[in-house]
């Protein structure tokens, strides 16, 4: 059997949408309904001053502002030290937190400390994860912050929620092209969902030239549209229009990677070094914002200099103290997976007692290595 819809129908609206019916075959590849790309949102202009028509944040007063710039400023001092403690081999490995999608900086806002940090990145008695994390991969339940997972993103739905919290999902583009990503905002909108996309767009991707850019379409923005996702595209580099932007709920940053992904990554390798020295120049964010107080009088150099000069000495009075920590007991090994201990488990760790008993005390690379464990292992 048959239906045909009557021609008011075809003329107006599609059944049980709201889908306008035409009669003219058109193809199209852009969600802005005019074949342009989708802008970028910014407040402030490369020199740091307001573009006109922009709102300003209403929180946009000198104490408030001085504390996120301070914060914008220890990311890279971190980076800087910690690189070169990778280097020296005193740390196994590190990702530098700037433009990647780790989050330090979120986490340090919310009153994450130092020294949290540098447990996390030496892996010893103080780090929350029991130094079983990959370094830079931090999580604190005290600051609702889920310790991070490649390439895997996580949404959490309560029926009966009653808070005004929600979920903020950080990743990059990377991410973005795997399975997990959009069975996340499938179900993200479907539930719906109280979670806030956060998309860090740099650019680049670990050890691949721009030219293998994964995406055809106009970036991953145009993704949220056709989940029925409310988005914005945003200047990342402009820390007043990503404070907007937040507020407002939406999803997707755009910002650029400087530095390398990591310590194993060598970015020169795939983009020319003038490229990053241009872009360090002319679309610094830490640079925009100093400008933008610096023009409403709440900075100067002497200012600078001072805080530079502080919060090196911070984070290396941080990383040496973490230094002469120990390391986990090893029975950290075997705890927190389950709440029954296994056969399997159980038999691994009395093999390791029976290891340690045998030569522990005797043969000299095993006693130098146990001293470094809390309680000698």
């Amino acid at each position: 059997m048959f239906s045909i819809s009557p021609a008011s129908t075809l003329s107006g609206c599609l059944p049980t949408t709201h889908s306008s019916a035409v009669s003219k075959l058109a193809f199209f590849n852009s969600v802005t309904g005019d074949s342009s790309k989708i802008p970028n949102y910014r407040v402030l202009d490369a020199l740091g001053a307001p573009i006109e028509g922009a709102e300003v944040p209403e929180v946009c007063v000198a104490p408030f502002h001085l504390l996120t710039y301070e914060n914008m400023q220890l990311l890279p001092t971190l980076d800087d030290i910690l690189c070169s403690a990778q280097r020296q081999g005193r740390i196994p490995f590190y990702y530098g937190e700037e433009a990647t999608y780790r989050e330090t900086g979120v986490l340090l806002w919310r009153g994450f400390t130092l020294d949290g940090i540098m447990a996390q990145v030496f892996g010893n008695h103080e780090d929350s994860s029991k130094g079983r994390q990959v370094a830079v991969h931090y999580g604190s339940k005290q600051h609702h912050f889920h310790a991070l997972l490649e390439l895997d993103l996580h949404f959490k739905r309560d029926p009966a929620r009653r808070s005004k919290n929600i979920a903020c999902v950080f990743f990059g583009e990377g991410a973005a092209s795997e399975g997990d990503f959009h069975a996340g905002m499938l179900l993200a909108s479907t539930v719906p969902s109280p979670t806030l996309f956060l998309a860090r767009k740099q650019r680049l991707l670990l050890s691949a030239p721009r030219t293998l850019n994964n995406f055809t379409a106009d970036g991953i923005s145009a993704r949220g549209p056709g989940y029925g996702v409310d988005t914005v595209r945003v200047d990342g580099n402009d820390v007043l229009a990503v404070m907007n932007a937040v507020k407002e709920a939406r999803r997707t940053m755009m910002t650029y990677r400087v530095g390398h992904h990591s310590t194993s990554d060598d970015s020169y390798a795939y983009r020319e070094r003038q490229e990053v020295e241009d872009r360090k120049g002319n679309d610094n964010p830490i640079t925009r914002f100093r400008l933008f107080m610096e023009s409403q009088g709440w900075w100067n150099e002497s200012d600078e200099q001072e805080l530079l000069f502080r919060l090196r000495r911070d984070v290396i009075k941080a990383l040496k103290r973490a230094e002469t920590l120990k390391k986990p007991g090893l029975e950290d090994m075997f705890t927190d997976v389950y709440a029954e201990e296994p056969w399997n488990i159980r038999e691994q760790r009395e093999e390791l007692m029976a290891l340690l008993k045998k030569y522990g005390q005797v043969w000299e690379p095993w006693q130098n290595e146990l001293e470094t464990f809390r309680n000698g292992g």
